[in-house]
């Protein structure tokens, strides 16, 4: 099921990703930044910085966090603490929800 209407307008970040392969939904506040992300297969490379949690809400992604990699699945959720080296494997048609701490990790696009 796609995201309803109302998480869909919500204002989209400048992400480090084409807006074909993954259109963004976010809500940020001094306290961090909230993003929806439906996506085509995507790989991201290792790479670190504050704290992140997220959901899968349907497919698949393999995460490895510090050298231990794991299969999430729709219902499994995830935690990346602060630093900790992490890359990230994303089926096509995953889609996650991701808290970052940092309020500024993206720009919000005008």
């Amino acid at each position: 099921m796609p995201y309803p209407d109302f998480i869909k307008s919500f204002p989209s970040i400048d992400a480090p990703f084409p807006d074909d392969v993954v259109q963004t939904s976010v809500v940020r506040s001094e306290a961090g930044l909230v993003a929806s992300l439906p996506s085509l297969r995507m790989e991201l490379p290792a790479h670190s910085h504050g704290a992140q949690w997220g959901t899968v809400v349907e497919g698949e992604i393999e995460l490895t966090i510090g050298g231990d990699t794991k299969v999430y699945k729709a219902g499994d959720s995830y935690s990346i603490p602060a630093g900790v080296k992490h890359e990230v494997f994303i089926k096509s048609g995953t889609r996650v929800i991701d808290v970052f701490e940092e309020a500024d990790r993206y720009a919000i696009k005008e």
